[in-house]
C-alpha cells in the first residue's frame, strides 16, 4: 500500500521486478538533441585524435623532434578532451538498470571509443618514452660533436703550429705528414723506454753473429769493461748493451748530436716536427727517399762508431757494407734495417729532449760509482750484497738518465760485486 496522496510512479517488468525510470533514459526522451550533439561532439574528438596520432607517426620520419613535441601535445590536448566528455557523460548519465535501444547504442558507441581511447593511450606513451629515448640520445649526440669539435680545433691548432714548410722538410730531412700529438714528461718517458728496448733487441743478433764467426764472448766483455764481477755468466750481455749504449748517446747533450747542421737554424718546433715526421716512418723507406737527411748522416756515424771493422769482416768476410755506409748510402741488408730501428729511436729520443724548454738534460753514471736509489736503478732486480758488505757499486751503465721539468727519469746500470738472491 503507498501512502496516502502519493502516486505509484513505478512499473515491474515481465518478472515482476520493479525497474525505476532513470535520468539517463528521461534525459534521451525528452532532449534527443543533447544526446546527438553528444554524439557528434565524441565523433569530432575522436577524428581530431586520429588526426593528431597520424602528425605524431609523421613526425617520426624522418625524426623531427619540435614536430615531435608539438605533435605529442596536441595528443594529449584531444585526450583530455575525450575524458571530459567520458566524465561528462557519466555524472548525468549514471548506470542503469534497464536502458532503451538508444541507450544501448549509445553506451556501445561510447565503449568503442573507450576502447579506442585505450589503444591511444598506450601508443602515446609509447612515444613518449621514445621521445625521451631520442632526446637522451640527441643530449649524447650533441655532447659528442661538440668533444670532437673541441678535438679538432686543438688538432687544427696543432696543424697550424707544427705544420711542416717544403723549405723546411728539404733542409732539414723532415717529411710532410704530420701526427700530431701532446708534448708531455709521459711521451719522453715512452721514448726513453722505446730506445732501452732497442739497445736490448740490437745486442741480440750482434752477440749471437759474434758466436757465429767464432768470438770469445767472455773476453769480448771484459775489453769493454774490465774487471766486473757478473753475478753469472749470463749477465755479461749488459757488457755488450753498455758498449752499444756509450757510442749511440756519445753527443747526446749537443743540439746538433754531433752532425753538421750546415749553418741551419733549428730551432724546438723544428726538432718536435722531426720527431713527428720520422715517428710513423719506416727508417729505411724513408732514406730510401732522401739518404741525406739529418738522420741519415746520423745513423751512419753511429753505425761506424758501433759496429767495429773487425766485427764486420769476421761477421761479412769483407767491409763491403762499411763501405758502401762510409760512401753515404744505406744497404738495405737485415743486419743494418736492425741498426736502423736503433738508430730511430735514439734519434727520436734526442729531437723530443731538445722540443721541451728548457730542455732535457741527459746524465750518465760513471763506473765504481756508489748505487744511488734516487738517480739509477738496477737492471737486474735479483741481485743481493756479497759477504763484503760494501754499498753496491756501478759496473756498467747500461742506459743514461734523464732530468725532466723537475722530475728524474733513472740511470739503467748493472751492479758489481752482487750475488744471485737465494
Amino acid at each position: 500500500m503507498l501512502p496516502t496522496g502519493e502516486k505509484d510512479t513505478h512499473h515491474r517488468d515481465n518478472n515482476n521486478q520493479k525497474v525505476h525510470p532513470q535520468p539517463m533514459e528521461e534525459s534521451m526522451n525528452q532532449n534527443p538533441e543533447a544526446v546527438e550533439a553528444l554524439i557528434s561532439k565524441l565523433f569530432t574528438n575522436i577524428s581530431s585524435l586520429k588526426s593528431a596520432y597520424i602528425q605524431l607517426q609523421t613526425a617520426h620520419t624522418p625524426y623531427d623532434p619540435e614536430k615531435i613535441q608539438a605533435a605529442d601535445k596536441l595528443v594529449i590536448s584531444e585526450l583530455k578532451n575525450l575524458s571530459e566528455l567520458k566524465h561528462l557523460y557519466r555524472e548525468k548519465n549514471p548506470k542503469t538498470v534497464c536502458v532503451s535501444p538508444q541507450d544501448s547504442r549509445l553506451a556501445a558507441e561510447i565503449q568503442e571509443q573507450q576502447s579506442l581511447l585505450k589503444t591511444y593511450e598506450v601508443m602515446v606513451k609509447k612515444f613518449q618514452s621514445e621521445i625521451q629515448n631520442n632526446d637522451s640520445e640527441i643530449q649524447q649526440l650533441q655532447q659528442q660533436i661538440e668533444d670532437a669539435n673541441q678535438k679538432r680545433v686543438k688538432l687544427e691548432k696543432n696543424i697550424k703550429l707544427r705544420g711542416l714548410s717544403m723549405k723546411e722538410s728539404e733542409s732539414s730531412g723532415e717529411l710532410n705528414g704530420v701526427f700530431p700529438v701532446d708534448l708531455t714528461p709521459e711521451l719522453f718517458t715512452s721514448a726513453v723506454e722505446s730506445a732501452f728496448k732497442a739497445i736490448h733487441d740490437f745486442s741480440k743478433p750482434l752477440i749471437n753473429m759474434m758466436k757465429a764467426a767464432g768470438w770469445d764472448l767472455d773476453a769480448a766483455a771484459d775489453s769493454i769493461e774490465p774487471n766486473v764481477v757478473y753475478a753469472k755468466r749470463a749477465h755479461k750481455k749488459y757488457a755488450f748493451e753498455s758498449h752499444i749504449c756509450q757510442r749511440m748517446f756519445s753527443g747526446f747533450q749537443q743540439e746538433n748530436f754531433s752532425i753538421k747542421l750546415d749553418n741551419l737554424t733549428v730551432n724546438k718546433e723544428s726538432f718536435f716536427n722531426q720527431y713527428l715526421a720520422l715517428r710513423e716512418m719506416d727508417p729505411l723507406d724513408m732514406l730510401g727517399q732522401n739518404p741525406d737527411t739529418l738522420f741519415g748522416k746520423f745513423s751512419q756515424s753511429k753505425y761506424l762508431m758501433v759496429v767495429h771493422p773487425k766485427m764486420e769482416a769476421s761477421f761479412f768476410g769483407n767491409l763491403d757494407q762499411r763501405n758502401y755506409v762510409m760512401g753515404g748510402g744505406h744497404p738495405r741488408t737485415p743486419f743494418y734495417q736492425a741498426f736502423l730501428k736503433l738508430a730511430k729511436s735514439v734519434w727520436l729520443l734526442h729531437r723530443l729532449a731538445y722540443s721541451f724548454d728548457p730542455s732535457v738534460k741527459v746524465f750518465q753514471v760513471k763506473r765504481g760509482s756508489e748505487f744511488s736509489e734516487i738517480y739509477m736503478e738496477s737492471v737486474e732486480k735479483n741481485l743481493t750484497m756479497d759477504e763484503t758488505h760494501e754499498k753496491p757499486k756501478v759496473g756498467l751503465m747500461v742506459m743514461p738518465g734523464f732530468s725532466i721539468g723537475g722530475s728524474v727519469i733513472k740511470s739503467r746500470v748493472y751492479l758489481s760485486g752482487m750475488k744471485l738472491k737465494e
